[in-house]
């Protein structure tokens, strides 16, 4: 299901796939996108996120040539393929590995965002996923806009702080993973 919502024609529109098997987490994480002006795409599984992206394909099919995608969210915990998994083959994919993703889970496991971080996650949010984190994801894929062609990123974003700016972790133990990535 595809929901767009109308930004002011001086911001950009950022389209966000939402992946989860819950529909409540489905729901929710769709309107706080929503709330924060993304255009927001929403699949219940990883292997519907790799059909919406092309990669469950040999052959690229043209409509994915035009597919504009800003942020991967998916949940960690999902029967079938694991939001881990999903990541992998992200990260492994030539047309999508430098698109952001984010890992949302309830579990607060070290050993489990330090593995999420190194496969390449963007970030690790802990649920209930808040609007102010949505507000520093936007922030950051606004910040590196200079990095876009068109709507689609192509370098990922820096891990070192600048300005001292830059995403903020949701808990103590993304401080200490983020800190031990710098």
């Amino acid at each position: 299901m595809d929901t767009i919502i109308k930004l002011p024609s001086d911001s950009p529109e950022l389209h966000v796939l939402a992946v989860d098997d819950s529909n409540v987490d489905r729901k929710v994480i769709e309107k706080l996108l929503q709330i924060s002006s993304f255009k927001v795409t929403v699949v219940e599984s990883g292997s519907r996120a790799l059909q919406y992206l092309g990669l469950d394909q040999e052959k690229k099919s043209p409509r994915f040539d035009d597919l504009k995608v800003n942020l991967i969210m998916t949940d960690y915990s999902m029967p079938g393929m694991t939001g881990f998994e999903l990541l992998k083959k992200i990260k492994n994919s030539l047309t999508f590995r430098d698109i952001p993703v984010v890992i949302m889970s309830s579990e607060n496991s070290l050993i489990r965002i330090d593995r999420c971080l190194e496969e390449g996650a963007e970030d690790y949010l802990l649920k209930p996923v808040k609007l102010s984190d949505l507000k520093r994801l936007k922030d950051s894929i606004l910040k590196s806009g200079s990095e876009h062609t068109g709507q689609t990123l192509t370098r990922k974003r820096k891990h070192k702080p600048s300005d001292g700016h830059d995403l903020a972790p949701s808990s103590p133990q993304q401080a200490q993973t983020k800190r031990a990535r710098w």
